[in-house]
This record gives structure tokens, sequence and C-alpha cells, in this order.
């Protein structure tokens, strides 16, 4: 598409075009931040009133059964499982990430303790997110039995790192600065053949690209709603539990909602069978009511065309910037492979900072992750041709201007 008139055509013709018009977009805001915080459904308003005026003010507590607030989790995972390539009860919605992957990786560290005692590496990757890497080392604090993180990176491939010492691989699914993309059922092969169980982080990939965690033989997987999911702010997480191994023991967060029986109000715990042992206390019920508003967008699109669409805006955003702006000093950290590529572009600047906020100045909202990372997410959902188009052309003329060379543009906030 060499001409913002053929980009028009492509959003004519696309068929998941419709579903824009479920979601809330300011006027004058091309959004390429999905994969950091996911847009309104427009669903989500009428939803909130819901249950704050009817469920919470008029049904009170009677709505922990008239509303089937108590089943919510369970509910909305059997919806997001359809998403993952999961059975039903083989996922809740519930508890942060950073919780999710404490108790992923303490239940993948009791069945190597039980089968394979002289396991004590944990692999993951050196350019994971970072609370992947700090869950892990408060873990290898907590348990103080000798257990070590092994990191790849460029000098040390994952074949290399997987060795009989290894007890579990945690990895993300989709780099969250360079976009890359694992082959889930190959690595997943790979570290079984080694002994190892894995964990896959799905912040990057639910509702991006295609994930099948029964085929791919996975064992555990987590994972947040609200960026591609477009859960809200803060949204709770979920997490996947293969149906082979929820039931050989307890995760250690065990709160009263993993109880069998909770509101028997017993002095010992005794877990609910399956995945609901995974649940730990009291849930969030406003924001876990909105994560269904953007599920059921979610579902309403065929996965297939999702990721022929993201393939066909990332390859079209990172055509034109390469065109278009290739004579200022922005590196490409994105793999060019659509096969290794989740739904965002990542280039390098050496003012990346200030170019992305003179870019969210003039209503092109990505984001920025150190060092000098530009990171651009692809939406398919509500993204078009032409708003790829437009956020490029924009970027060509603050780079060409030189107008993110001013001071306001180098002020930091907590949050960049």
């Amino acid at each position: 598409m060499k001409t913002r008139e053929a980009c028009l055509e492509a959003d004519r013709l696309d068929p998941l075009a419709p579903l824009k018009q479920e979601f809330f977009l300011p006027e004058g805001v091309i959004y390429l931040d999905g994969n950091s915080l996911g847009v309104q459904p427009k669903a989500a308003v009428a939803r909130a009133g819901e249950v704050l005026n009817q469920e919470w003010a008029v049904g009170l507590i009677r709505s922990w059964n008239t509303a089937n607030w108590f089943e919510l989790p369970r509910r909305l995972g059997n919806k997001l499982g359809r998403l993952l390539g999961a059975g039903d009860d083989e996922v809740v919605v519930t508890d942060t990430t950073s919780l999710n992957i404490f108790k992923a990786l303490a239940a993948a560290l009791r069945i190597q303790q039980a089968d394979h005692p002289e396991r004590r590496v944990i692999v993951s990757e050196r350019d994971n997110f970072p609370t992947d890497l700090y869950m892990i080392e408060g873990m290898i604090d907590l348990l103080q039995q000798g257990y070590e993180l092994r990191l790849i990176d460029d000098e040390l491939p994952l074949e290399r790192a997987l060795r009989d010492d290894v007890a579990v691989l945690l990895l993300s699914h989709v780099n969250y600065r360079t976009g890359a993309l694992y082959d889930m059922a190959a690595v997943t092969g790979q570290a079984h053949r080694h002994g190892v169980l894995t964990i896959w982080d799905l912040a990057h990939s639910a509702g991006a690209v295609p994930v099948n965690l029964r085929a791919a033989e996975a064992d555990f997987a987590v994972g947040c709603t609200y960026k591609y999911l477009n859960g809200g702010p803060g949204s709770p997480a979920f997490i996947w539990v293969a149906e082979r191994h929820q039931d050989r023991f307890w995760q250690p967060l065990s709160g009263w909602w993993g109880h069998n029986r909770p509101f028997d109000m017993a002095t010992a715990y005794e877990p609910a069978h399956g995945i609901r042992r995974f649940l730990c206390g009291t849930q969030p019920i406003l924001s876990m009511s909105l994560v269904e508003c953007g599920l059921d967008v979610a579902l309403k699109a065929d996965m297939a065309a999702v990721r022929a669409k993201s393939v066909a805006l990332t390859e079209l955003f990172i055509e034109l910037v390469e065109e278009r702006c290739g004579h200022h000093p922005l590196t490409l950290i994105t793999p060019r492979d659509a096969a290794r590529r989740g739904s965002h572009a990542s280039f390098r600047h050496p003012n990346g900072f200030a170019v992305m906020q003179a870019l969210i100045a003039r209503g092109v909202i990505g984001d920025y992750r150190e060092p000098e990372v530009l990171r651009f997410g692809i939406t398919p959902l509500y993204l078009g041709y032409a708003d790829i188009w437009d956020a490029v052309e924009t970027l060509r003329d603050i780079l060409d201007r030189g107008s993110w060379d001013r001071a306001e543009f180098c002020r930091r906030s907590a949050v960049t």
C-alpha cells in the first residue's frame, strides 16, 4: 500500500472493521498502546452501571448468589480459555500476573521436588519482563533451598541452558520490548525432552496472536486482561493450569476462595478440586465484571483473521517507517519474519523518549521502553490501515522538523 487511498480501500474491505464501533476511541487520537492498556469497550459503561446500581446497590450481599459473583472467576476463565486453546475449567481470571507467576512457579517446583528433587535451576530470559524475573528471585530467596536463576541471552541460547539440572522454564510468549514471538509448541517440546516444566507469560499474546496451550502441551500459563483483551486498567489477570497438574497439590497462597467448601469456615485447609484451587482471596467484582466486556468483543472475531490483519498492519508500519523515516537514526528491533513477531513493532532512537512524547502531543499514542525504544502496539480490533499511514506520517513530520527537541518532551513522569 503505497498511498493513503490504498489504505482507505483496505479498510473498506476489512472484515474486522465493524468491530471498531464496539470501542470508545477519543477524537483525534491514533492509539498505538493497546499492548500496554487496551481501550474501553462501549459496553463497559453500562456494565459498570449495572454492577454499581443494581447488583451492589440493590442486590447487596445477595448478589454473590443472585448475580453469580461467586462463579465469575471460573466463568470468565472459560470464556477466555476459548482464545487460549484451553478446555473448560482450566483457566480462572484472578489476582495479578505477578501473583499468578508466583502460584505457577511454586506449583511447578513442587512437582519437580516430588519427581526430580535434584533439579534446582529456573531458566528465564534476560530480556523477559522484569516482574517475571523479580518473582523468580523472590521465590528463590523464600525457599532458601539452593535454587538459582539461569538467564538465556545471545551468549547463552536456550538449547545450551536446558540441562538436566533445570526444573522450570519461564518465558514470555511475546517479548514485551521487541515483540519477538516464540514457537510455543517447539520450545515446550524442547523443554519436555529435558524433563523441564514450562510456564508461559501470555501478557502480550492473549487476544493478539493465536495461542493453543493444549496443542502445545504446555504446563502452566499466566497473563493479564488489560492489554489486547481490553479489560480495563489493572483488571484481574488469569492463570491456566494443564488438567494433568491441577490436583497433584495445592498452590501456596491457600486463601479461602481456593478451599473446597469455603463457607464451611473450617479450621484446616482443604483445596478445591481443579482450577479453583488456584484462587486465593475475595475477588474484585467491579473490575472483574468489566473484563467480560472486552472478552465478548474478542470472541466475535475469528482469531485467524485477527492474526492476518496484525501481520499486515505491522508489516505496513515497518515498511512505511523505513521508507519515509529511513534517513533518521531509527533501528528496527522487532523481527521482520512475521512468524517470529507478535503484534507490536519497536524501533530504537537515540532520543526515543522525547520523540514518543512529541508523538503523544500530536495524538499518536505509543509508549517508550528503556533503552531508547519507541514501541507501537498494533491492535487489529480497532486499528485500520489508514491509522497506520497517518501515524507514520506524523512520526516523519516530527523527525524531519526536529520538533521533538524541546524541553517539555524530555521531562519524565513516574510512568513512561
